[in-house]
């Protein structure tokens, strides 16, 4: 069978218009995905425990480097630089901050109303203004947040348990954070109800907790709670060490505390804190309005060191372990 030219030629045309087409089509097809920002602020260092917000992002399908980019910032316990980070990330147009700690928020929300804000972990939201309730937050705020319960008279009322002569406690506090007057207000009317003279030190670096320290042995205090601050957390191992080095028996506001060497431990996991706000994130990402995305609360967890209760020669009482999530040995 024979083609005309005029009939080959436009056959010719169709085929390389059709090819272009196609062409154009995979072309888009394979145009990689809007590579989004993730800003990062820690209060400290980064400490196990944030890599729980890390495992998080890939339990939904988020691998940095791949899916997101993480801009990390360190406040080394200089909460001052959390605007400066906020700066930077509106500079970077990141699509999410995360904030580890709720300290930060005031201070992010000041520099940008707009990019969403997840909490890593908060106190009372509500209560601290962050927030307008915890099923509608309202604003560019949400995440998640701790028990409503307080934390300071268990821990009272633990030492007292496990420490039944106790007349005497010391409060390690850290000067930069947002709340310190009410901090030491309920600490010092908690240690009242309870019975307990308050002694307490300022740190916010580890100097100043070598200091604290020395000073809780001069007043001859008989134990010692560490407050709820993120900054501390990147400092456990020191503080923990501290408390054993002066033979004091300890209680902290979080597990890693206690993992690190502190005696008993009543707050909650961060790590799971940190690796269920992933799902805050991934929901931002799909379109979700932080808003409308109600904050998420965990309950706290006593953990006690068995090893260090020996180091110290304190005798858990049976009906204290009978209360712990978790004994570390």
């Amino acid at each position: 069978m024979q083609i005309r030219r005029r009939d080959f030629m436009m056959l010719l045309g169709s085929t390389a218009a059709t090819s272009s087409i196609l062409c154009t089509r995979s072309g888009r097809a394979q145009e990689p995905a809007k590579l989004r920002r993730v800003g990062i602020i820690l209060a400290g260092s980064r400490t196990p425990a944030i890599e729980g917000f890390v495992q998080g992002m890939r339990e939904f399908g988020y691998h940095a480097g791949r899916d997101y980019h993480a801009e990390w910032r360190f406040a080394d316990g200089r909460y001052a630089r959390f605007p400066i980070f906020a700066q930077d990330f509106v500079r970077l147009q990141v699509d999410v901050i995360f904030v580890e700690t709720a300290a930060a928020v005031d201070l992010v929300r000041q520099v940008t109303r707009t990019i969403p804000i997840v909490m890593g972990y908060s106190i009372d939201p509500v209560g601290g203004g962050l927030v307008t309730s915890l099923t509608r937050p309202g604003a560019n705020v949400t995440g998640m947040a701790g028990s409503r319960e307080p934390t300071l008279p268990k821990q009272f009322e633990l030492l007292k348990a496990t420490l039944p002569n106790l007349s005497r406690a010391a409060l390690l506090l850290n000067p930069e954070i947002s709340d310190y007057t009410g901090v030491l207000a309920n600490a010092r009317d908690t240690a009242q109800k309870a019975a307990v003279a308050l002694v307490w030190a300022d740190a916010h670096n580890p100097d100043g907790m070598a200091d604290a320290f020395a000073q809780f042995t001069s007043q001859r205090v008989e134990a010692v709670i560490v407050i709820d601050d993120t900054y501390f957390l990147t400092q456990r191992e020191r503080i923990a060490g501290l408390a054993l080095t002066h033979r004091l028996p300890s209680i902290f506001p979080k597990r890693d505390f206690v993992q690190a060497g502190g005696l008993m431990g009543y707050g909650e996991n961060l790590m799971e804190f940190y690796r269920r706000a992933a799902s805050f994130v991934d929901r931002i990402f799909k379109g979700a309005k932080p808003a409308e995305l109600p904050i998420e609360r965990a309950p706290p967890q006593l953990v006690i060191n068995r090893k260090t209760a020996r180091a110290l020669d304190v005798t858990i009482p049976p009906q204290v372990y009978a209360l712990a999530d978790e004994v570390i040995e």
